[in-house]
């Protein structure tokens, strides 16, 4: 069972991807930054940002019939390594009940507006 999920972003049918998928008892949700989809805007805060992304994440999810709850592994994607420590409340709040396996990796985004992207996998309820 493949089932794709979209946000209505511009940047999916610019780039060819779908927010999530699903595919079997798995959701893999592609890295989401800290784009509003409904207004195209963005913070200049990485802070902001994550809550974002965190947000955007959790709409995904919750198409595909899971949460936050059910995210077995996350990948944490920043310009600057220095922005994620102030990242951390916010990654207690939304993750605290899942505490998913996590990498945390310095790269350049497509944007420089963006300054953090998250990427998670999620196993669909039994």
């Amino acid at each position: 069972m493949k089932k794709q999920i979209s946000s209505g972003s511009a940047f999916e049918a610019e780039y060819a991807y779908s927010r999530a998928v699903i595919d079997g008892q798995y959701v893999f949700v592609s890295g989401t930054t800290g784009y509003d989809y409904a207004t195209m805007t963005i913070s200049e805060d990485v802070v902001t940002q994550t809550e974002q992304c965190f947000e955007n994440i959790k709409l995904a999810l919750s198409a595909a019939g899971c949460g936050l709850h059910d995210v077995v592994r996350i990948h944490y994607l920043l310009p600057d390594k220095d922005d994620f420590a102030r990242c951390a409340p916010v990654l207690r709040q939304y993750l605290s009940d899942s505490r998913p396996a996590a990498t945390m990796m310095v790269v350049g985004l497509l944007d420089d507006k963006m300054k953090i992207e998250i990427e998670v996998t999620a196993r669909l309820p039994a």
